[in-house]
Protein backbone atom coordinates (compact mmCIF):
# COMPACT_ATOMS: atom_id res chain seq x y z
CA UNK A 1 0.00 0.00 0.00
CA UNK A 2 1.43 3.36 -1.02
CA UNK A 3 1.61 6.02 1.69
CA UNK A 4 0.72 9.66 1.05
CA UNK A 5 1.45 12.51 3.47
CA UNK A 6 -1.03 15.40 3.26
CA UNK A 7 0.51 18.71 4.35
CA UNK A 8 -2.65 20.87 4.38
CA UNK A 9 -3.66 23.08 7.32
CA UNK A 10 -7.32 23.34 6.27
CA UNK A 11 -8.80 20.42 8.20
CA UNK A 12 -11.84 20.06 5.93
CA UNK A 13 -9.74 19.88 2.77
CA UNK A 14 -7.19 17.53 4.36
CA UNK A 15 -9.96 15.20 5.56
CA UNK A 16 -11.70 15.17 2.16
CA UNK A 17 -8.45 14.34 0.38
CA UNK A 18 -7.59 11.61 2.89
CA UNK A 19 -11.02 9.98 2.59
CA UNK A 20 -10.89 10.05 -1.21
CA UNK A 21 -7.41 8.52 -1.34
CA UNK A 22 -8.32 5.87 1.23
CA UNK A 23 -11.17 4.74 -1.05
CA UNK A 24 -8.56 4.21 -3.76
CA UNK A 25 -6.46 1.99 -1.49
CA UNK A 26 -3.85 4.48 -0.32
CA UNK A 27 -2.63 4.98 3.23
CA UNK A 28 -3.23 8.74 3.43
CA UNK A 29 -2.22 10.68 6.56
CA UNK A 30 -2.72 14.42 7.20
CA UNK A 31 0.05 16.26 9.07
CA UNK A 32 -0.83 17.24 12.65
CA UNK A 33 2.24 19.18 13.82
CA UNK A 34 2.93 21.96 11.34
CA UNK A 35 5.84 23.22 13.40
CA UNK A 36 7.85 20.15 12.40
CA UNK A 37 6.57 18.70 9.12
CA UNK A 38 9.94 17.08 8.49
CA UNK A 39 9.67 14.97 11.65
CA UNK A 40 6.25 13.68 10.55
CA UNK A 41 7.68 12.94 7.11
CA UNK A 42 10.50 10.90 8.62
CA UNK A 43 8.17 8.95 10.92
CA UNK A 44 5.63 8.14 8.18
CA UNK A 45 8.14 7.67 5.31
CA UNK A 46 5.57 8.36 2.56
CA UNK A 47 5.87 7.48 -1.10
CA UNK A 48 4.40 10.86 -2.11
CA UNK A 49 3.66 14.22 -0.44
CA UNK A 50 0.78 16.61 -1.11
CA UNK A 51 2.05 20.04 -0.02
CA UNK A 52 0.09 23.24 0.52
CA UNK A 53 2.05 26.47 -0.02
CA UNK A 54 0.57 28.64 2.75
CA UNK A 55 1.17 26.91 6.08
CA UNK A 56 1.68 27.90 9.73
CA UNK A 57 5.29 28.49 10.88
CA UNK A 58 7.03 27.81 7.53
CA UNK A 59 5.61 27.66 4.01
CA UNK A 60 5.44 24.62 1.76
CA UNK A 61 8.48 25.70 -0.27
CA UNK A 62 10.59 25.53 2.88
CA UNK A 63 9.38 22.06 3.82
CA UNK A 64 9.80 20.76 0.27
CA UNK A 65 13.45 21.87 0.29
CA UNK A 66 13.96 20.14 3.65
CA UNK A 67 12.35 16.93 2.38
CA UNK A 68 14.59 17.01 -0.69
CA UNK A 69 17.63 16.86 1.61
CA UNK A 70 16.41 13.44 2.77
CA UNK A 71 14.29 11.91 0.04
CA UNK A 72 13.36 11.85 -3.64
CA UNK A 73 9.68 11.10 -2.88
CA UNK A 74 7.47 13.05 -5.32
CA UNK A 75 5.98 16.29 -3.99
CA UNK A 76 2.78 17.70 -5.51
CA UNK A 77 1.99 21.27 -4.49
CA UNK A 78 -1.61 22.34 -3.83
CA UNK A 79 -2.29 26.06 -3.64
CA UNK A 80 -4.89 28.76 -4.21
CA UNK A 81 -1.96 30.88 -5.41
CA UNK A 82 -1.43 30.02 -9.06
CA UNK A 83 0.81 32.79 -10.41
CA UNK A 84 3.86 31.85 -12.45
CA UNK A 85 6.37 32.77 -9.75
CA UNK A 86 4.82 30.32 -7.30
CA UNK A 87 5.01 27.54 -9.89
CA UNK A 88 8.66 28.41 -10.66
CA UNK A 89 9.49 28.47 -6.95
CA UNK A 90 7.77 25.13 -6.37
CA UNK A 91 9.81 23.48 -9.12
CA UNK A 92 13.08 25.10 -8.04
CA UNK A 93 12.55 23.83 -4.49
CA UNK A 94 12.13 20.27 -5.75
CA UNK A 95 8.40 20.02 -6.43
CA UNK A 96 7.18 17.62 -9.11
CA UNK A 97 3.77 19.11 -9.92
CA UNK A 98 1.55 22.06 -9.00
CA UNK A 99 -2.26 21.94 -8.78
CA UNK A 100 -4.34 25.07 -8.22
CA UNK A 101 -7.16 25.06 -5.67
CA UNK A 102 -10.04 24.35 -5.57
CA UNK A 103 -8.77 20.81 -6.14
CA UNK A 104 -10.74 18.36 -8.28
CA UNK A 105 -10.50 14.99 -6.52
CA UNK A 106 -10.68 13.23 -9.89
CA UNK A 107 -7.76 15.22 -11.27
CA UNK A 108 -5.77 14.87 -8.06
CA UNK A 109 -6.22 11.08 -7.93
CA UNK A 110 -5.24 10.68 -11.60
CA UNK A 111 -2.13 12.84 -11.12
CA UNK A 112 -1.09 10.91 -8.00
CA UNK A 113 -1.45 7.60 -9.83
CA UNK A 114 0.54 8.93 -12.79
CA UNK A 115 3.28 10.28 -10.50
CA UNK A 116 3.54 6.96 -8.65
CA UNK A 117 3.73 5.06 -11.93
CA UNK A 118 6.66 7.19 -13.02
CA UNK A 119 8.43 7.04 -9.66
CA UNK A 120 7.75 3.46 -8.56
CA UNK A 121 6.36 1.58 -11.58
CA UNK A 122 3.06 1.55 -9.69
CA UNK A 123 -0.22 0.02 -10.87
CA UNK A 124 -3.56 0.61 -9.14
CA UNK A 125 -4.43 -3.07 -9.28
CA UNK A 126 -3.36 -5.75 -11.71
CA UNK A 127 -6.10 -8.36 -11.25
CA UNK A 128 -9.70 -7.45 -10.37
CA UNK A 129 -12.94 -9.45 -10.41
CA UNK A 130 -16.23 -8.72 -12.14
CA UNK A 131 -18.92 -11.23 -11.10
CA UNK A 132 -17.36 -14.58 -12.08
CA UNK A 133 -14.76 -13.05 -14.41
CA UNK A 134 -11.21 -11.93 -13.71
CA UNK A 135 -9.69 -8.82 -15.30
CA UNK A 136 -6.04 -9.35 -16.19
CA UNK A 137 -4.83 -5.81 -16.87
CA UNK A 138 -1.31 -6.83 -17.85
CA UNK A 139 -2.63 -9.48 -20.23
CA UNK A 140 -5.33 -7.14 -21.64
CA UNK A 141 -8.07 -9.72 -21.23
CA UNK A 142 -11.00 -10.97 -19.19
CA UNK A 143 -10.83 -14.56 -17.95
CA UNK A 144 -14.18 -16.32 -17.50
CA UNK A 145 -14.83 -20.07 -17.24
CA UNK A 146 -11.24 -20.68 -18.34
CA UNK A 147 -11.66 -18.69 -21.57
CA UNK A 148 -9.83 -15.45 -22.34
CA UNK A 149 -11.59 -12.50 -24.01
CA UNK A 150 -9.22 -9.90 -25.44
CA UNK A 151 -9.60 -6.23 -24.53
CA UNK A 152 -8.04 -3.15 -26.06
CA UNK A 153 -5.68 -1.12 -23.87
CA UNK A 154 -8.37 1.56 -23.44
CA UNK A 155 -11.07 -0.98 -22.56
CA UNK A 156 -8.85 -2.65 -19.96
CA UNK A 157 -7.92 0.68 -18.41
CA UNK A 158 -11.55 1.86 -18.25
CA UNK A 159 -12.68 -1.39 -16.63
CA UNK A 160 -9.73 -1.30 -14.22
CA UNK A 161 -10.70 2.15 -12.94
CA UNK A 162 -14.36 1.24 -12.63
CA UNK A 163 -13.56 -1.95 -10.71
CA UNK A 164 -11.05 -0.19 -8.45
CA UNK A 165 -13.90 2.12 -7.43
CA UNK A 166 -16.69 -0.50 -7.60
CA UNK A 167 -20.11 0.83 -6.61
CA UNK A 168 -19.03 4.48 -6.92
CA UNK A 169 -19.35 6.79 -9.91
CA UNK A 170 -16.12 7.47 -11.80
CA UNK A 171 -16.40 10.74 -13.70
CA UNK A 172 -15.81 11.04 -17.43
CA UNK A 173 -13.06 13.54 -16.66
CA UNK A 174 -11.20 11.04 -14.48
CA UNK A 175 -11.50 8.31 -17.09
CA UNK A 176 -10.17 10.59 -19.82
CA UNK A 177 -7.29 11.75 -17.64
CA UNK A 178 -6.38 8.16 -16.83
CA UNK A 179 -6.38 7.21 -20.50
CA UNK A 180 -4.26 10.25 -21.37
CA UNK A 181 -1.76 9.36 -18.64
CA UNK A 182 -1.55 5.93 -20.31
CA UNK A 183 -0.28 7.75 -23.42
CA UNK A 184 -3.57 7.28 -25.26
CA UNK A 185 -5.36 10.63 -25.33
CA UNK A 186 -9.09 10.44 -25.94
CA UNK A 187 -11.69 13.16 -26.27
CA UNK A 188 -15.18 12.98 -24.80
CA UNK A 189 -16.76 11.32 -27.85
CA UNK A 190 -13.99 8.73 -28.11
CA UNK A 191 -14.55 7.80 -24.46
CA UNK A 192 -18.22 7.10 -25.22
CA UNK A 193 -17.22 4.88 -28.14
CA UNK A 194 -14.77 2.93 -25.95
CA UNK A 195 -17.30 2.44 -23.15
CA UNK A 196 -19.95 1.22 -25.61
CA UNK A 197 -17.46 -1.21 -27.16
CA UNK A 198 -16.55 -2.48 -23.70
CA UNK A 199 -20.24 -2.99 -22.91
CA UNK A 200 -20.66 -5.11 -26.04
CA UNK A 201 -17.66 -7.22 -25.07
CA UNK A 202 -19.07 -7.78 -21.59
CA UNK A 203 -22.49 -8.62 -23.02
CA UNK A 204 -20.93 -11.22 -25.32
CA UNK A 205 -19.59 -13.23 -22.37
CA UNK A 206 -22.70 -13.00 -20.19
CA UNK A 207 -21.82 -9.89 -18.16
CA UNK A 208 -24.78 -7.79 -19.22
CA UNK A 209 -25.63 -4.58 -17.37
CA UNK A 210 -22.41 -4.33 -15.41
CA UNK A 211 -21.59 -0.77 -16.50
CA UNK A 212 -24.21 1.81 -15.54
CA UNK A 213 -24.28 5.34 -16.95
CA UNK A 214 -24.95 8.15 -14.48
CA UNK A 215 -26.12 11.07 -16.61
CA UNK A 216 -23.85 14.15 -16.46
CA UNK A 217 -21.65 12.36 -13.91
CA UNK A 218 -19.90 9.32 -15.34
CA UNK A 219 -20.00 5.54 -15.06
CA UNK A 220 -20.09 2.91 -12.34
CA UNK A 221 -19.79 -0.87 -12.14
CA UNK A 222 -22.61 -2.65 -10.36
CA UNK A 223 -21.92 -6.35 -10.11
Amino acid sequence: MHKILIVEDDGVIASEIAQNLTRWGFDARPVVDFSDVLAEFERFSPHLVLMDVSLPFFNGFYWCAKIRELSKAPVIFLSSRADNMDVVTAVSMGGDDYIAKPVSMDVLTAKIQAMLRRAYDYEVENRLTLRDALLDVGGLCLIKDGARTALTRNEARILQLLLANKGNVVSREQLMLALWESDEFVDDNTLTVNVNRLRKTLDSIGLEGCIVTHKKQGYAVHA
